[in-house]
């Protein structure tokens, strides 16, 4: 079977040899590892029935996902991606949001298919492997727990770890040098405009997944190395750099 089959090398990368020798898989959380919508949007809906104000559909709350709770908030309330709520509105809006998703974070929140073997494939093949998310830490270590993901990662960086979140690649950097390897021997999966940005900017390899959330873009449009169908499908374009 051709290794590329179920993947998509994006045009502008071609000149890439494949496979990618890398030491560090970083992976995102949200639309990549896990499919959480159900449950943002649950929140979502709970938060604007106690605020009064009209529902709307797991599709369009899904569109919104990407930047972090806040921003997901923000965008719900206004229902503009870049809308700024009522600063009394929203002050008002976040805890209770918060309180909502912190009861209802894993209903209905499960790896997507391909992420157990996909890790698992890449744990035993030697690479060392870091989630990085903007997403909270305090619902991020939970989801990882509940999952039954958590003890794959040798470092977990969520979206309050540090000064800076995607799509600023200082997460990117921190991860690198904390496994004291370059960039450049680094891949980023993810699912969004704001991985993509954050490779690029750090200087890492970019993998994208179809099946995110991505804000409602086409993720063929971005800037990536190659769109794969799952963490399975990524494997089969990494191989572990040999040691110098």
């Amino acid at each position: 079977m051709n290794p590329l089959s179920s993947s998509q090398i994006t045009s502008s990368t071609q000149r890439i040899p494949f496979p990618l020798s890398i030491q560090v898989v970083m992976i995102d959380l949200d639309g990549t590892l896990l499919d959480t919508a159900a449950d943002l949007a649950l929140s979502a809906n709970l938060m604007l029935k106690e605020l009064g104000m009209p529902e709307q559909s797991i599709s369009t709350i899904q569109s919104y996902i990407g930047k972090g709770i806040q921003k997901l908030v923000k965008r719900t309330l206004t229902g503009q991606l870049d809308g700024e709520p009522d600063t009394a509105l929203f002050s008002k809006a976040l805890p209770i949001y918060e309180k909502y998703y912190a009861e209802h974070l894993s209903d209905n929140t499960r790896p997507y298919p391909g992420v157990v073997e996909g890790i698992q494939s890449m744990q035993q093949a030697g690479f060392k492997l870091a989630c990085i998310t903007n997403k909270a830490e305090a619902f991020t270590l939970p989801l990882l727990r509940s999952t039954g993901l958590y003890d794959y990662f040798e470092i977990i960086l969520s979206g309050d770890s540090l000064p800076k979140k995607k799509p600023d690649p200082m997460p990117l950097i921190h991860i690198c040098e904390y496994f004291q390897v370059p960039t450049h021997e680094a891949l980023l999966i993810g699912d969004s405009l704001n991985d993509a940005i954050a490779a690029r900017a750090a200087g890492c390899s970019i993998f994208c997944v179809p099946y995110g959330y991505n804000e409602g873009r086409d993720v063929y449009a971005l800037d990536c190395d190659a769109v794969v169908a799952s963490l399975i499908d990524a494997t089969q374009l990494i191989r572990v750099l040999p040691l110098k």
